[in-house]
């Protein structure tokens, strides 16, 4: 047992580097906490939002696995601390001690030319300024003494940049002598990054492989298994689980955990189990990857900074109006920078409400109105004179590193007052790192927002992060125009933490005409329009949520029976019941897939029968042609706020 352990120790406890870039789902085993939770069940913690549910066979079983797997811990510590005071003197291959030496040998010849090359200027240099100077003495016209002086003073600066490019040279072979060892170290290091990568993609193909053939053979029940009736392909898509109900093309893409386990010690959080002693195959997907919040609640998070429209509300020039509409755009993204773990869908029907009149004067609606492909619906009013509503429908495509985030459909804000009515839509989101290494976001594209009254538009560039870029990462730019084009607002700053607004003034070009001043070349203009809010103390170990976040999933009195917070499965895992929240998330789904089979049925039925058929339809939300873009969106038909004061949800659907 202590031998097996100490095998994987040196697999589980690598070099702070490799730390940064291992898969999903491991804990550094110098760093784990190990905590007996009763006789058979012990719990293995990285002290955050990892944890790992354990059960052995029996009491004697369970105490043999957490005496083995401190005596690693105590070695990987060692390991580690060794690993630290060591990590300057790490070997590396002679091959490239010989290419980096054959370089650096390469550089100072070079450098040595250059030189030789400075000597000769210098010396010829020399020999024409007293050429110059022996011109000046003798009796020549005025105009060519000037121009002799002008000749003379352009080959003295020359000689002097010819000198400062020699000392450049210089300093750079210095630097690179300097640094040699630890680039010597960073190509050791990346040659290793891709073998773990090529070993990494191997071992997902022949699990991919493996679970194929588990899954063909689990799907043929034996014919006297309840329940067994209809054909075979009614089976396996049964037997599918979420996969059958979850579009491949509009999910966030998880990478499975890649950890080996011995037989007889179960694993309460990986993807799938396939046991022996068992003819039964999970292939849905887990909610070890999700936060305990649904999409529709991510997408009542847009109201975080719901003040910036207040403000708008009040502005009584169009364009600076247009300014804060822009910042509220941006801030939206601020909750995406820390949260990499995936919301739970919404099952169809789901809806999620957020009445937040009295303190902060508006009130939040959202129904999950479509479910291939899947669509959210939301509206949101304030008393301060605004309305927010949009359609949501989320698109994916895994590339392989990363994963490509792209909400389609049109985002819709309108002002009481003023009649402005601003359109828009959201940038796409990238998820990068999904295989190998740590899950960080990048927001890049454009964004146009337009106001279809006054015709003034502003343009928002989120430019993506680049390693070799020398620009402030996550940053945003943007520019106000009116109708004819003219910038009078120039908007700077990064949808993490803030945006600045500055006033841009026309002054006169080169050639009488107009040219304009950027905003930021005029300091005191600067307005700030935004600034993110501060996390709570210990957001690392709650998911990174907001302050609105943690509020989010709070029970409230008088909702409909549709809401999130009632959810089963999300509550269960908010609260660390990890195998009944992913039992209850089984059972919802599949609930979800007999009622969508029964509407196919029936409206099968009808085509035969020659009968009309109403296909679903969402229960707060029409379906028409939007006056403005002339989509075809879901917009918010009334009867909910009545229905929840009256307490009368009887036309809401089961679901839960």
């Amino acid at each position: 047992m202590v031998e097996k352990v100490e095998q994987l120790t040196s697999t589980t406890n690598p070099s702070k580097a490799e730390m940064r870039h291992t898969c999903r789902g491991t804990i550094n085993l110098a760093t784990a906490n190990i905590t007996v939770e009763d006789s058979c069940n012990f719990i293995i913690s990285n002290g955050g939002a990892q944890t790992y549910h354990l059960k052995a066979s029996s009491e004697v079983e369970r105490q043999r696995w957490v005496t083995a797997l401190e005596l690693a811990k105590a070695k990987a510590v060692k390991m580690l601390a060794e690993s630290d005071e060591s990590g300057d003197e790490e070997s590396v291959s002679q091959t490239d001690k010989t290419e980096l030496q054959n370089t650096l040998r390469t550089l100072s010849s070079k450098v040595e030319d250059l030189s030789t090359c400075n000597d000769l200027i210098a010396k010829h240099g020399t020999a024409l300024q007293r050429s110059l100077s022996e011109l000046e003495s003798l009796r020549l016209p005025a105009e060519s003494n000037e121009k002799i002086k002008q000749v003379n003073e352009r080959a003295t600066l020359f000689r002097i940049t010819s000198n400062a490019m020699i000392n450049a040279c210089r300093d750079f072979l210095l630097l690179a002598q300097t640094h040699s060892k630890k680039w010597q170290k960073s190509l050791q290091y990346e040659r290793d990054q891709r073998i773990r990568l090529e070993e990494t993609l191997e071992q997902l193909a022949k699990q991919h492989n493996h679970l194929e053939r588990a899954f063909r053979g689990a799907t043929v029940l034996p014919a006297n298994t309840p329940g067994n009736t209809g054909s075979g392909k009614d089976q396996c898509c049964s037997g599918k689980g979420d996969m059958s109900d979850e579009d491949d093309e509009n999910e966030f893409f998880d990478a499975p955990e890649i950890i080996t386990m011995p037989e007889n010690l179960g694993h309460k959080r990986t993807g799938s189990n396939i046991s022996g002693a068992s003819s039964d195959i999970s292939l849905d997907e887990q909610v070890n990857f999700n936060e305990p919040l649904s999409m529709l609640q991510r997408l009542t998070e847009d109201l975080e900074y719901h003040e910036l429209l207040d403000r708008a509300a009040k502005c009584e020039n169009s364009l600076e109006q247009l300014c804060y509409v822009a910042a509220f755009t941006v801030s939206s993204y601020s909750t995406t920078v820390f949260r990499t773990s995936k919301p739970f869908n919404p099952l169809l029907g789901e809806t999620f409400e957020l009445d937040r009149l009295e303190e902060n004067g508006y009130r939040s609606l959202c129904e999950q109105v479509s479910h291939h492909p899947p669509a959210a619906a939301h509206h949101a009013e304030s008393k301060n004179g605004w309305t927010l509503r949009q359609e949501i429908k989320i698109t994916s495509k895994f590339r392989g590193k990363y994963l490509s985030i792209m909400p389609l459909g049109s985002i819709h804000c309108i002002f009481h007052a003023t009649g402005h009515h601003y359109t828009w839509k959201k940038v796409t989101t990238t998820v990068h790192n999904i295989i190998v290494g740590k899950l960080w976001i990048d927001q890049s594209g454009e964004i146009d927002i337009v106001n279809h009254k006054t015709g003034d538009k502003c343009n928002l560039k989120f430019v993506p992060y680049s390693y070799f870029s020398r620009d402030v990462a996550r940053k945003v730019t943007g520019e106000v125009t009116d109708p004819s084009g003219r910038v009078h607002f120039a908007l700077l700053g990064t949808w993490d933490e803030k945006m600045d607004c500055f006033k841009v003034q026309p002054v006169v070009g080169e050639n009488g005409g107009d040219a304009r001043q950027r905003g930021h070349e005029a300091e005191e203009s600067r307005v700030m329009l935004w600034k993110r809010n501060p996390l709570p103390k210990n957001a690392e170990n709650m998911y990174y949520f907001s302050e609105l976040a943690l509020t989010l999933n709070a029970w409230e009195s008088g909702t409909a029976p549709t809401d999130s917070r009632l959810r089963p499965d999300q509550r269960l895992m908010e609260n660390g019941r990890w195998d009944e929240a992913n039992a209850e998330k089984q059972r919802l789904e599949e609930k979800q897939r007999l009622a969508r089979k029964k509407r196919e049925a029936e409206a099968m039925k009808a085509s035969e029968d020659g009968t009309p058929y109403d296909p679903y339809k969402a229960l707060w939300f029409e379906r028409k042609k939007d006056p403005v873009t002339k989509e075809l969106t879901h917009i918010y038909r009334g009867g909910y706020w009545e229905c929840k004061e009256k307490q009368d949800w009887s036309s809401c659907p089961d679901i839960f």
